[in-house]
């Protein structure tokens, strides 16, 4: 199962790589790989606040910073924190409607 998630850098959490379309694998290997999300699933929210702390590091340090330079950089690591933010929800939304399916 471990070749199925590979963990994605900017985000911070393995996300799912399938070689195949999902009636390919068998029950047993579907069950496997949603049980796996199922614990990945629910660390995003963690992962978030996490990120979310990291942004409002960063946006106390731009409050006092006066380089329009370094400005910039602080500017352009929050717009990626939140960006990664934004696919971390995609990520716990979309694929709970796969489990859902599954699970009724």
């Amino acid at each position: 199962m471990k070749e199925i998630f590979s963990v994605d850098e900017r985000l911070g959490i393995p996300v799912p790589i399938f070689t195949k379309e999902w009636s390919e694998y068998g029950e047993a290997e579907q069950q496997e790989i949603l049980l796996l999300w199922e614990n990945i699933r629910g660390s995003i929210p963690d992962r978030i606040k996490e990120l979310e702390k990291l942004i409002n590091i960063k946006q106390d340090q731009l409050s006092d910073e006066s380089d329009f330079a370094i400005s910039c950089q602080l500017n352009s690591e929050i717009a990626n924190l939140a960006s990664a933010i934004v696919d971390l929800w995609l990520w716990y939304r979309v694929n709970q409607g796969i489990t859902e399916k599954k699970h009724t």
